[in-house]
């Protein structure tokens, strides 16, 4: 909301690129936190990187709000949302323990179905909704953000099933397993800045076509990474191309669901595609492992959690193709600006034959012909 233009696409491959580091870091940190500390540390370190966020955001991100706007917080649209993306979470992870029959199960279903139902209906009728629903009747911002949804749902349910997997399966210490998706936050780091230069010059749908490719062949690639797997020649090629799929497809992804919306509005954008990225991030976790036979015992069985977690990244492969597909069938490159044209002559006449002679006085009361 803060930078438009070029700026804008600048500031959101340097965002996605630094988000990237964030996203592959955090197995790292978490790694250690379980190995040297405490699985609690996991949860507990959250609560002074808030008061650090906080306090960088009041300090120094300017203010910035649509004038046209006026009205209270929607509460009520935040607190539906937030039950119902609980309530069906919980039945999704507890559905394969506790059967779907369960009261536990069928309750949190309930709820949650119902909160989505009511959450639709209020902002519907509210006159300052949280989520209007009329911006998704753009065409551009609806595509960018069900592409958003595919993408970000299998990364969401690979990353934690990948890390499992090299613990699991592979035999890597919690560290190791975090330490090993690493190249993906140095690649990002440097090439999301590119990429959205790149998507401003040529375009997003492009890159918004071949980066879900790219990652659907890295999921292919981890197919290999069985037990005593190495980690150079089995590891590796996949988290590189894996990184090199991330780094071509985020941030013209963002880009163009917040260039999809007048620029007043490119805040209450950039929100709903965090909340879309996060919210199948947080579903595909809890289906995922259900999806591909990832029940109980099966994480602490090597044979087990092999098959199912190949099952996982060939559905996640699956989605991915279908993620590109989408984004080349309705993503749409903005008009380009039409090219600065000399001014108009003020005389108009026949042009000059090419290699005709000009003539220029020499200074001197002569003629030099040229």
């Amino acid at each position: 909301a803060t930078f438009s233009g070029e700026d804008r696409a600048r500031a959101i491959g340097a965002w996605s690129g630094l988000g990237g580091v964030a996203t592959a870091i955090g197995p790292f940190l978490g790694g250690w936190l379980v190995e040297a500390v405490s699985w609690r540390w996991v949860f507990l370190i959250n609560v002074p990187v808030a008061v650090v966020v906080a306090w960088i955001t009041l300090k120094h991100v300017p203010e910035s709000h649509d004038t046209d706007v006026e009205g209270r917080l929607d509460v009520a649209g935040a607190v539906l949302g937030a039950t119902a993306l609980a309530g069906t979470t919980y039945a999704l992870i507890e559905a394969p323990a506790q059967g779907m029959g369960a009261p536990a199960v069928l309750g949190a279903g309930v709820v949650g179905l119902a909160a989505a139902g009511a959450f639709l209906l209020v902002e519907a009728r509210i006159s300052r909704p949280m989520l209007p629903p009329a911006i998704f009747g753009n065409r551009q911002f609806s595509a960018a953000n069900a592409v958003t949804f595919l993408i970000y749902a299998v990364f969401g349910g690979v990353f934690f099933l990948l890390v499992v997997h090299l613990q699991v399966v592979a035999g890597f210490s919690p560290l190791a397993s975090g330490m090993a998706m690493l190249p993906i936050t140095a690649l990002m780091l440097v090439l999301s800045p590119r990429a959205g230069a790149l998507g401003a010059r040529i375009g997003p749908r492009i890159p918004m076509a071949l980066g879900p490719l790219i990652c659907a062949g890295s999921l292919l690639l981890m197919l290999r990474i069985g037990p005593q797997a190495s980690y150079v020649a089995d590891v590796l090629p996949p988290v590189i191309v894996l990184g090199l799929g991330l780094s071509l497809l985020v941030a013209p992804l963002t880009s163009t669901a917040l260039s999809a919306v007048p620029e007043r509005q490119a805040g209450l954008a950039s929100g709903v595609n965090n909340a879309v990225a996060r919210a199948a991030g947080l579903l595909a976790i809890a289906v995922l492992p259900s999806a591909a036979g990832l029940t109980g015992d099966a994480y602490n069985d090597p044979e087990a959690f092999s098959a199912g977690f190949g099952t996982a990244c060939a559905i996640g492969a699956v989605v991915l193709v279908l993620g590109g597909v989408l984004a080349a069938a309705t993503i749409r490159n903005p008009a380009m600006p039409e090219a600065d044209h000399p001014s108009h002559c003020a005389v108009d006449g026949t042009p000059a034959a090419p290699g005709a002679l000009h003539q220029a006085y020499d200074g001197k009361g002569g003629r030099t012909r040229t």
